[in-house]
């Protein structure tokens, strides 16, 4: 977690605004593991953003939730498979409905 916190100082003696963007990325199959992760890499850094990838198989990720309400982090992108094009702009609403989907899909 050192290392993180001196990536930040070394970006900001060439951009001292740096960095504009930190984006925490969580594998959705862990589970309360995630939090956990959340929990360290914050206090670590100043997170911005969310990332959640391995949405395409049984994990739900649900616990981008807590961890989105605990921390105040908001979502920006998940991940449903293993192509560029399955980073996919996270929309809310969408992903509620995934989790409460009752037809096993």
């Amino acid at each position: 977690m050192d290392e993180l916190t001196k990536i930040k100082r070394v970006i900001q003696k060439v951009i001292p605004t740096a960095p504009h963007e930190v984006m925490l990325v969580l594998d959705g199959s862990t589970g309360q593991n995630a939090l956990e992760q959340a929990k360290h890499f914050t206090a670590a850094t100043d997170v911005t953003a969310l990332t959640i990838t391995k949405l395409d198989g049984t994990a739900k990720g649900g616990v981008v939730l807590a961890i989105a309400s605990q921390f105040k982090i908001p979502v920006k992108f998940i991940g449903v498979g293993e192509k560029a094009e399955d980073l996919l702009v996270f929309d809310k609403a969408d992903f509620v409905d995934s989790l409460f989907n009752m037809t096993g899909e």
